[in-house]
């Protein structure tokens, strides 16, 4: 199924399950859905909107505009399709910030907003560096893994492969349970799509230019809906980055994982669904 923008892009969603619309950002950015299992586990309860963001994965590939205002135009546009008044959002990592990103936009629109392992409203600066030391001390319990991914990431092009192999490294340090890591990491690149990497790189420089800023402190010190934020206690990124939006939001509730990691569903799918349905 598709979705077409306002400026006529298309983009792919799945709808599944009963009740209450509850839609899913994903992360990346420049990456696609990977809620295929989150949506099996809540779609008794809700239905379950899933899409790939523009430029990503199954959705059509454009030249942009990679803006966060033009992302939450796009969520709209997925809300607007399936004619829904409310919705409750879901974001994870950067999907995180965009579902935040429409709440503060559209707050007369969100029912609830589950935020699932962001990284606050507060200066890039807060986290980035001691995210950037636990990956290679992770990377670092297999000095072979942690050598190819610095081949890999050395490089100026990489085939289609070789890509996914660098992401699969990488992203097998999101895991807690170390011995599985690398098969959940295999999992998230199952189907594998091109990274948008310039979708990536602009609205990671837009989010560090709007991380800190007073207007941003201030709109979500007005936001009037409730917002569940969950955790996997075993993220590398340090999770009192998410203080900063916990202090700020006026209707939070925290939740935390103590065993699991980045993709708390993952390692806790019985705790995750649990914490979930408390905020629908």
């Amino acid at each position: 199924m598709t979705v077409t923008t306002d400026d006529g892009v298309r983009l792919w969603v799945s709808r599944s399950g009963e009740g209450e619309p509850l839609v899913l950002c994903h992360g990346g950015p420049g990456l696609w859905d990977m809620f295929e299992d989150v949506g099996a586990m809540l779609r008794d309860r809700v239905t379950v909107v899933r899409w790939d963001q523009r430029g990503c994965g199954r959705s059509q590939r454009c030249d942009g505009p990679w803006t966060s205002a033009r992302f939450v135009a796009d969520l709209d546009a997925v809300r607007a399709h399936f004619g829904f008044g409310r919705i409750a959002l879901l974001g994870h990592s950067w999907g995180a910030q965009l579902a935040l990103g429409y709440t503060l936009a559209h707050p007369e629109r969100v029912s609830a907003l589950v935020y699932v392992s962001g990284t606050g409203i507060g200066p890039n600066a807060d986290w980035h560096s001691e995210y950037r030391r636990n990956l290679l001390a992770r990377l670092g319990e297999h000095p072979e893994r942690l050598a190819r991914w610095r081949q890999l990431t050395g490089r100026r092009s990489l085939t289609r492969e070789e890509e996914r192999e660098s992401a699969v490294l990488q992203w097998s340090v999101e895991f807690e349970d170390r011995e599985r890591a690398l098969e959940h990491a295999r999992d998230m690149a199952d189907p594998w799509f091109p990274v948008n990497t310039d979708g990536n790189r602009a609205l990671n420089e837009e989010s560090k230019r709007a991380c800190g800023t007073p207007e941003l402190y201030a709109a979500c010190r007005r936001l009037d809906v409730p917002v569940l934020i969950v955790d996997g206690a075993r993220d590398i990124r340090p999770r009192s980055a998410v203080d900063s939006l916990e202090r700020a939001l006026p209707d939070a509730r925290r939740v935390i994982l103590p065993e699991a990691g980045h993709l708390p569903w993952v390692e806790d799918p019985r705790g995750f669904r649990a914490a979930v349905l408390t905020a629908l």
